[in-house]
């Protein structure tokens, strides 16, 4: 019986033992949320704390405008103060259908233009509205107007529009001066290439004195020529001095593909300032006219000549007034040149171009001295200008 009851009290030994064992293992590997034991979570939390570097740079100013060079905070400033007094121009025909006499309106074209005035007067080329049959000014602000046309220059490629915004709506672009402009010096052209509104982009001034041809073939003169990207949909839009002033008008590209090829031409805002009132009041320039007709230019050309030659002079006009003669045919059928004009006060005329250009520097009622080159002599006479017709 003892040897019996020895047995047992063993066993009963060796199964506590047993299961004390157990009870203390399962203590020391109890795992986290994470399966890690204590013993683990210890070793990640020493791991996780790093020791402090002193040299490390501070976090960087994630502050607007931070890294930002003084170059760029001004052209940002620039182009935020001149957004709003550029605009949008879309232009459309109006058709009707022949059988059903409904009437569609179909899209012709866009471009850009800009604020003049707080009488909601509107600036762009000619080009631009040339063909349409209405024409949309969208505001920066994005509203949209119906706009009337007042007076175009097809011959400067300028046009005036007017929408009846409100004053408030309205911002007019400073005026600059293009008299002292300098290859070399930055310009930044606001406008809508493509249909993409608002879009900004830079460069110089690359030449000056160019001269384009206009869309009524006579050629603008000293234009702007700049390397600043301008599209098609440009067209209209401001050239702007790094003080965000008007220096020019955007008007023609030189790209044999169609797209920015790093030359565009601009009108110039001295010429500009003077043909806008003229459009705003008269509807049209008002230059002064001599009452003359002019040959086409390959005629004097097969003649080896240079000048303007006078076909035919209006009746009590300026020119006749002079004695300045026409050209004129004989009985027998042959043809007597007239007066060939070669001079106009200080200018050298030697094309009609020269002619019609060198009367922009008269006002009507001015008194001029006209050289004339007559059966191969030369002559002058003096004559009172009169206004165009």
């Amino acid at each position: 019986m003892p040897k019996q009851f020895r047995f047992i009290l063993w066993l009963a030994l060796l199964a506590f033992g047993f299961m004390a064992g157990i009870a203390w293992k399962g203590k020391d590997t109890t795992r986290n949320d994470k399966g890690q034991t204590e013993a683990d979570t210890v070793l990640f939390a020493e791991k996780a704390v790093p020791a402090k570097n002193t040299n490390l740079p501070a976090a960087r100013d994630a502050s607007p405008g931070h890294g930002l060079t003084p170059e760029e905070r001004a052209t940002i400033q620039l182009f935020e103060d001149a957004a709003p007094s550029v605009c949008f121009i879309t232009t459309s025909n109006v058709r009707m259908d022949y059988f059903t006499r409904d009437v569609s309106e179909i899209p012709r074209g866009t471009g850009s233009g800009f604020v003049w005035d707080l009488g909601g007067h509107i600036v762009t080329n000619f080009h631009v509205i040339q063909g349409a049959d209405r024409a949309t000014v969208t505001l920066a602000d994005r509203s949209t107007w119906p706009a009337k046309l007042v007076g175009q220059a097809p011959e400067k490629d300028l046009a005036v529009l007017r929408i009846d915004a409100g004053r408030e709506l309205l911002h007019p672009i400073p005026i600059g001066s293009s008299e002292e402009l300098r290859v070399g010096q930055s310009v930044f052209a606001i406008g809508n290439p493509f249909g993409l509104d608002q879009t900004l982009t830079t460069g110089i001034v690359s030449a000056l004195g160019r001269e384009i041809q206009s869309v009524a073939g006579i050629p603008i003169r000293d234009v702007i020529q700049t390397d600043a990207a301008i599209n098609p949909g440009n067209s209209g839009g401001p050239l702007l001095d790094s003080s965000g002033r008007l220096i020019g008008v955007n008007t023609a590209i030189y790209s044999p593909s169609g797209a920015s090829a790093g030359i565009g031409f601009s009108i110039p805002v001295d010429a500009v300032s003077w043909i806008v009132p003229e459009l705003i009041e008269y509807g049209e320039l008002r230059r002064p006219s001599l009452g003359i007709d002019l040959a086409r230019p390959q005629i004097l050309a097969r003649l080896g000549l240079e000048g303007a030659l006078v076909t035919d002079v209006s009746k009590g006009g300026a020119a006749e007034r002079a004695g300045i003669r026409p050209t004129t045919r004989d009985n027998y059928g042959y043809i007597k040149l007239g007066d060939i004009i070669i001079g106009l006060g200080n200018t050298t005329i030697k094309n009609n171009s020269d002619l019609i250009l060198a009367l922009e520097n008269y006002e009507p009622g001015d008194v001029v001295t006209v050289r004339l080159l007559r059966d191969e002599e030369q002559l002058e006479v003096r004559l009172k200008l009169d206004p165009a017709r």
